[in-house]
């Protein structure tokens, strides 16, 4: 049974700087990938990166990519998303999603490529 747990969420200040980890386990095979999406107050879920468990693979949403870092630790079945200059608007529920790697490039922000999710991290951000 595969279960995602993030941490690492929180009320920080705009400018400011988290780093969300999800811890994986469960995962049986090293072909699949993972992703962070995100869910603001009255908005639908949203895509903000992802990337292959063997790390050749990073995909970046267009309003995050300058801020966020997505990264993992192989050895410790850990995912990371860390989000740099925090804005207002960042302001979420982070969640942590793995499945099969996918096929094709342009599947990595679908969120119907992961068929396993977290509960979620929540993010506050104060200006």
């Amino acid at each position: 049974q595969v279960q995602l747990v993030e941490s690492g969420g929180g009320l920080e200040q705009a400018g400011g700087s988290l780093r969300l980890s999800c811890a994986a386990s469960g995962l049986t095979s090293s072909d699949h990938a993972a992703a962070w999406f995100r869910q603001a107050p009255g908005k639908e879920r949203e895509f903000v990166a992802a990337l292959s468990w063997s790390g050749d693979i990073t995909y970046y949403a267009d309003s995050v990519k300058d801020r966020f870092t997505i990264s993992r630790d192989s050895a410790k079945n850990t995912v990371y998303l860390k989000v740099n200059s925090l804005k207002p608007e960042d302001t979420a529920v982070y969640y942590c999603a793995a499945g099969p790697r996918p096929y094709y490039y342009a599947n990595y922000p679908r969120s119907r490529q992961y068929p396993y999710w977290g509960q979620g991290t929540r993010v506050t951000v104060s200006s």
